[in-house]
């Protein structure tokens, strides 16, 4: 299937992108804009998130109420996040509304009218998230995970802290929308069935007169490696397991990408057949491959009780380090097919692509083809794999484990080298 991505280039800026899917019969964006958790001054963790909260909240003609009521009318399927680097929006919608919604949201990230009233209620609702992540283990303990691994700015999580959510005031709110709302390091992907040039002429009249400094530079990324407890009341104990990797960006990706889901794609996994159905360790556990500035990393979790704490440890080590011992066909080949199920299914989706786009342009600079995936996934062989797991052993750990149990790390793991 011939792909080709559309792509306009603003004075100011933003970069819209663009990939028609014209057997939809729906259309979606997403929106990224540089205002994530590494912008938050110190003292207002949270800030990022309870600003995208305001800027929901009216804007243009339309009041709180009556933003949603219309975008309800209009059939659109909205979400907001907040990573690292950005603030994000992204809608689903029927493709006739298209222009519609992107002019409604080209009012919110230019002209919001952040109702002071309406602080408190916004404070509670980041609040409550926070509180939330307490009832998701794996969630609360990648995100001590994060602020272990990475120093500020870059440990941050969406969630915030509650000294922070509490000290932000109107002020604060104000000039975050001020200083990272804006078009410069912005990226606006659109897929599904549109017109092109009906969607160039709605982002230019609304977003082309958007102006704004770019963003600020982040200071170089250096991780902490070692192990971290953090205490809580329970039966259970919650490992959260990082270590090096290709990044995103790194020509090896597909490699370490690969490594990754022999690890922990699927119920033939190793993590899940190793220490859950033969051990009967865990109740929950996987791996994932994540990037932050330019570096990679394997993250992994497990939930255990605490008594069985320390030999899950043991054996979730041992079960990465057993990717040195090779890879079989049966795995390279569930592997592969599972990577292009995937890509399969993004074509179902006109949302799946618009996120895909913006975050390929984010980290590369380009969006690969699937061609050109599918030719990398191809290529990938049981003895590359070998190779490149032998070439790039893990190292440089980080552990972090939540319960009434610490763990520690077993010596000489934490910075090796080979």
């Amino acid at each position: 299937m011939n792909q080709k991505l559309l792509r306009r280039q603003f004075d100011n800026g933003l970069v819209l992108l663009g990939e028609h899917m014209p057997w939809l019969r729906s259309s979606a964006f997403s929106f990224l804009l540089p205002a994530g958790t590494c912008f938050e001054p110190q003292g207002f963790d949270g800030l990022a998130g309870m600003t995208s909260e305001m800027v929901q909240r009216g804007c243009g003609k339309l009041d709180s109420r009556g933003f949603l009521e219309m975008l309800d009318q209009l059939g659109v399927e909205r979400s907001s996040s907040i990573t690292t680097n950005h603030s994000s929006f992204s809608c689903a919608m029927p493709s006739e509304v298209l222009s519609e919604v992107l002019t409604l949201y080209s009012d919110l990230v230019r002209g919001p009218h952040l109702p002071e009233s309406q602080l408190g209620d916004a404070r509670q609702l980041c609040i409550q998230d926070l509180r939330a992540l307490d009832d998701e283990p794996s969630h609360r303990c990648f995100s001590e995970l994060k602020r272990f691994r990475y120093p500020l700015p870059f440990g941050r999580i969406s969630q915030g802290t509650k000294e922070g959510l509490d000290a932000i005031d109107m002020e604060q709110v104000r000039s975050f929308f001020k200083n990272h709302y804006k078009p410069a390091g912005s990226v606006l992907a659109v897929a599904g069935n549109f017109v092109w040039e009906e969607v160039c002429e709605v982002v230019e009249r609304q977003l082309g007169p958007w102006s704004g400094t770019p963003p600020e530079q982040m200071p170089d990324l250096y991780s902490h490696y070692g192990s971290r407890h953090v205490d809580h009341a329970s039966n259970q104990t919650h490992l959260a397991l990082a270590y090096d990797c290709a990044s995103y960006e790194s020509p090896d990706y597909y490699q370490t990408r690969a490594l990754v889901g022999v690890l922990s794609d699927g119920m033939s996994s190793r993590l899940f057949s190793e220490v859950r159905e033969k051990r009967g360790l865990v109740y929950s556990v996987f791996a994932t491959c994540f990037s932050l500035a330019g570096q990679g990393s394997v993250l992994c979790y497990a939930g255990t009780t605490t008594n069985r704490a320390e030999e899950t440890l043991q054996v979730l080590l041992e079960t990465i380090h057993s990717l040195g011992d090779g890879i079989t066909e049966d795995e390279l080949e569930r592997l592969k097919n599972r990577i292009k199920s995937s890509l399969v299914f993004e074509q179902e989706s006109s949302l799946a692509r618009s996120s895909q786009i913006a975050s390929d342009w984010f980290y590369l600079g380009r969006v690969p083809g699937r061609e050109e995936v599918c030719a990398k996934v191809d290529a990938l062989s049981c003895e590359s794999l070998l190779s490149h797991f032998r070439e790039n052993l893990p190292r440089n750990f980080s552990l972090v484990t939540v319960g009434s149990q610490s763990l520690e790390l077993p010596d000489g793991i934490v910075d090796a080298q080979n």
